[in-house]
């Protein structure tokens, strides 16, 4: 398929800049074999669901990724954002930075008062580093320092401030291991009330991990999709997350990805045998229309900006045509877009 296919209006007014009440957003249900749209409350999503289902959820954990330096002798103020680490020993990371037309290879950047120190030591794209951030603590202390000085990465195209708010908003309730630069916002909408009578009601939960990176929102910039090549992020799946969505599946039971990077995920590990496979590594799978699924058989999603690599892999899944004309009811009934918005299950 093309890029220009997933082109549509979305007016800018419809782009959450804030998350209502945590498990209080809207829900639209899209039905692929009877071709339905219907239109829901969150809350409703307990209806969909019933004893032996499973829920594969991501509980990587967001950072403080986007820090403010300032450049050794000019002081020109210089945001860095933090990608993923490569080498721990030697504080090596994979950096974004802005204004990158001042940075180059031996530069150094100081971070306000603390003891944080970094040195550019090589050019990875037009806009990315990799920088070695000089700091005599340990990586606990380190992270301790990131999170002190850093802003959570809500994104750009909310168009507004960071708020000291964003650091409950912008973490799922069952965030566990830290390493993702984005949240996994479907899990967003989840309470642990809610999944607490989910567990009630015979509902599993499924825990795999995927640090969300650059390979999730990066722009694509080819119209030729089979053309684009998505950055690798980091992965697990435990023998214990297996062998529920594998039990689930065995019994014919409803397997949800709770967002598409928990589909991501499970859908970069499948057996000969189309079950799920324990791994730990890296995925940089890239999925848009025609994909034969193999492990989830359906999906919980946000409502995706144009020409996203997250509307591709919802279109993927939900069938083109189907989820085109779900996203134009979205926009006519006034759904809330993006991160803090909407959501929608695809069954």
């Amino acid at each position: 398929m093309k890029l220009s296919e997933f082109k549509f209006d979305l007016p800018d007014s419809l782009i959450a800049k804030y998350p209502v009440e945590r498990g209080e957003s809207r829900l639209m249900v899209v039905d692929r074999k009877a071709k339905t749209i219907e239109h829901k409350q969150f809350s409703d999503i307990l209806s969909y669901f019933n004893d032996g289902d499973v829920m594969v959820i991501n509980d990587t954990k967001v950072f403080p990724a986007r820090l403010y330096g300032n450049k050794e002798k000019t002081g020109a103020k210089i945001e860095v954002f933090l990608l993923r680490e490569l080498n721990r020993e030697m504080k090596l990371w994979d950096v974004l930075v802005d204004p990158a037309r001042k940075i180059r290879v031996g530069n150094k950047l100081y971070f306000g008062d603390s003891d944080l120190v970094a040195e550019v030591i090589d050019n990875t794209t037009s806009r990315g580093r990799t920088i070695r951030f000089l700091f005599d603590g340990n990586h606990d202390e380190f992270m301790k320092a990131v999170d002190e000085l850093g802003e959570m990465p809500i994104p750009r195209e909310i168009n507004r401030d960071v708020e000291e708010a964003d650091r409950d908003y912008y973490q799922t309730v069952f965030a566990k291991h830290v390493g993702a630069v984005a949240a996994p916002t479907a899990g967003l909408h989840f309470t642990r009330a809610m999944m607490k009578r989910m567990e009630i009601k015979g509902i599993h939960f499924a825990p795999v991990t995927l640090h969300v990176g650059l390979g999730t929102f990066r722009q694509v910039d080819v119209e030729d999709l089979t053309k684009h090549k998505t950055d690798s992020e980091n992965y697990r799946i435990g023998d214990e997350a297996a062998q529920i969505v594998n039990t689930g599946l065995d019994a014919g039971k409803r397997v949800c990805a709770i967002g598409t990077t928990a589909l991501k995920a499970i859908e970069s590990s499948v057996s000969a045998n189309s079950r799920l496979k324990p791994v730990e590594g890296w995925t940089d799978r890239f999925i848009f229309p025609p994909y034969d699924f193999k492990i989830a058989n359906s999906l919980l999603t946000n409502l995706h900006l144009p020409e996203s690599i997250l509307v591709m892999m919802t279109s993927a899944f939900g069938g083109h045509e189907l989820i085109k004309e779900a996203y134009q009811q979205a926009i006519k009934e006034k759904y809330r877009f993006f991160t803090y918005g909407d959501a929608m299950l695809i069954l």
